[in-house]
Parts: structure tokens; sequence; C-alpha cells
């Protein structure tokens, strides 16, 4: 399909791959033909983000008084969603999601209240995941998520420093345990955020004022107790997918990594980053964040249109999809193996 065919908010599955090599400069181009914001789309994906999520809320709120085994079962649709409303924020941090910069402040600020994570802030702190992503130079410095040892640095600490590395590492603990942590807790406060970073640290404060202001007065309304055993699933739900989407994303079986000189944009994207085929309906859930390959070619692309500029790349250079398998793997992939070039388990280390 030509850029210029696209039609706003496609939602055909993709085509098999056509066509040979291309240089990286090609594979740039075609991305950027797409790297332009639609405002229907835009504007729709919207509604049909904060319409079924909101309506999910006021459906367990409903269930509440009934049955809370209904309420908790209803966490999961209304959590599916909110990561849908997470792809609007994070597509808003990029600048991307409408040409008006105002109006991706405003719609990032709006959902990161659902979301619980400071928009400006955890904007920031993304973009330095787009610095640096698949670069084993900064396996000790970055997140537990986006980072990696070596087989051969790993296997150079002592036995306790190993145990406190894989840890935290562990998918029961990385997977489960903290990302409800990370988005309730952690994110209320500017932990790791420079001091010169003024504005980002200020977001934090603005958005826990935002949810005082909210959660204080549904509390008011409803009591703290139905507020917290409603609003709380939710986010668990949320967090847990929504962070398992993050790790795969970089972390899957076929996924490069390499150090600093031998680190190549394009080749970081493409062979770095995941295409995650899932069937159109958990693209159209997830925001179309398993084109992530795409989003990492070009971070301008929203999400809306990263199907049409997969098809665009697809055509030039071809990439291998990451099937569901593969994804559940994923969370057990925590070391690079420079001998074989690839992503191993810590049980496969000695």
């Amino acid at each position: 399909m030509s850029p210029a065919r696209e039609p706003a908010g496609s939602d055909v599955c993709c085509p098999e791959a056509r066509s040979p090599d291309a240089t990286d400069a090609d594979l740039r181009q075609a991305a950027a033909a797409f790297a332009h914001p639609i405002t229907g789309a835009g504007l729709l994906q919207l509604l049909t983000s904060f319409g079924p999520f909101v309506a999910g809320c006021a459906a367990m709120y409903l269930a509440y008084p009934i049955s809370y085994l209904l309420t908790l079962a209803l966490a999961l649709p209304t959590g599916a969603m909110l990561v849908r409303v997470f792809i609007v924020q994070h597509d808003c941090g990029h600048g991307s999601f409408f040409a008006s910069r105002r109006a991706n402040t405003i719609v990032g600020r709006l959902c990161s209240i659902a979301t619980l994570t400071p928009y400006a802030n955890w904007g920031r702190q993304h973009g330095l995941h787009h610095a640096y992503w698949n670069n084993l130079e900064r396996g000790a410095g970055a997140d537990i998520y986006s980072a990696c040892l070596t087989m051969r640095e790993y296997l150079a600490r002592s036995p306790w420093q190993r145990f406190l590395y894989r840890l935290p590492r562990h998918p029961l603990i990385a997977h489960v345990l903290l990302p409800p942590l990370v988005f309730v807790l952690l994110y209320r406060l500017p932990f790791d955020t420079p001091r010169s970073w003024i504005r980002e640290r200020n977001s934090v404060h603005m958005t826990n004022a935002a949810l005082v202001v909210l959660f204080g007065t549904l509390a008011a309304l409803l009591g703290w107790r139905q507020v917290l055993l409603v609003h709380l699933p939710i986010m668990v739900v949320a967090s847990i997918v929504g962070v398992w989407l993050f790790t795969l994303q970089h972390r899957f079986e076929a996924s490069h990594w390499t150090k600093g000189g031998e680190w190549s944009f394009v080749d970081a994207a493409l062979q770095g980053s995941s295409w995650f085929s899932l069937p159109c309906a958990l693209h159209w859930l997830t925001g179309n964040i398993g084109f992530h390959h795409i989003h990492h070619l070009n971070p301008r692309v929203p999400n809306y249109r990263l199907r049409g500029a997969h098809e665009a790349v697809q055509a030039l250079r071809p990439t291998r999809p990451l099937g569901l398998r593969g994804g559940l793997r994923a969370p057990w992939l925590t070391l690079w193996d420079e001998a074989r070039g690839r992503l191993v388990r810590f049980c496969d280390a000695s």
C-alpha cells in the first residue's frame, strides 16, 4: 500500500512482506511519510479509548453492591482499555497524536490522571529510552525492563551480586509484583528525577494533586473502600499487561543488542524492536503498539498510522513477526550471550 493511499485508521490486517533490500534512508523516508497526525483519527481514538474505559469504571461501581466477583471480572476489560488510554498519553508525549503541541499537552495530562502516570516526567524519562534502546553499554544504568547485562558481565559478578541482579528480574517480581507498585506508589514521588528537571518534578506533584481531588471526591460520594476496591484491580491489570508489552518490545528471541560504536539507529529499530503480530482486534486494543519497530524508526508516527507505515517499510525491507508464543517467553530472556549473539535466560549462564 502506498503512503498516499493509506486510509486513516485502517484496520486491515498486514499483508506478507514483498520486496528486497533498501537503504536506511529509504526506510526512514517511508516511515516519515506517515509522521503526520490526522485530527479526525485522533479524536476518534480518544473517544473509543476514554469512552469504554469510563463505561467500564461505571459498570464496576454498579456491579459492586451486587457481586464483587463480577466487579473483579469487569476489571479485566476495563484495565485493558486503560492500556489503550496509556498509548494515547504515550503518543502525546512524543508530540505525535495531534499536530498541535497544546492539544497533545492537554490530552496527555488528562490521560495521566487515569493512568496515574505524571505526563511530563514520564515523557522525558521515556525519551531517554529512545536514546539508548538495545545498547548494551547502558546495561548497568538503565531500568530493568530496557537494559541487560552480557553473560560475561553477569558471570564476572559475585554470587551475591548475581542474586541481587536476578531477584528483581524474576518474571513474578518484574511482571506481576513490581508493575502495580511502580504505577500506584513509585510514580507518586520524583525519586529518580534529576533536581534540574523542574518542570518534570512539578508534573509529579500536579498529578498527585489532581488525583487527590478526583479520588477524594469519589471517596466522599461512594466511600473510600469502594473506590479502592474498584480502581486498584484496574491498575493491577493495566500495569501488568502494559509492562509485559513493554518488555517484549525489546526482549524476544530474534532481538539484536549491540554496544556503542556498533549500534545503528535503523538496525536497532528493525532488529532490536519487535513487530508483535496480533489479531486486528488486539492491535486496536493496544493502540497498534505491536508495530514497535516502526515506532522506534520514527516516534513521530501516531499509533493510528503505524499499520500503514509498517506496510510501507515492510515492502522495502521485510521484518519477521513475533508471535504470541514468543511474546510469552520474553520475560525469561534476561542476558545477552555475545558468543551466540542472542538473548538467553539466567539458567543458560554457566
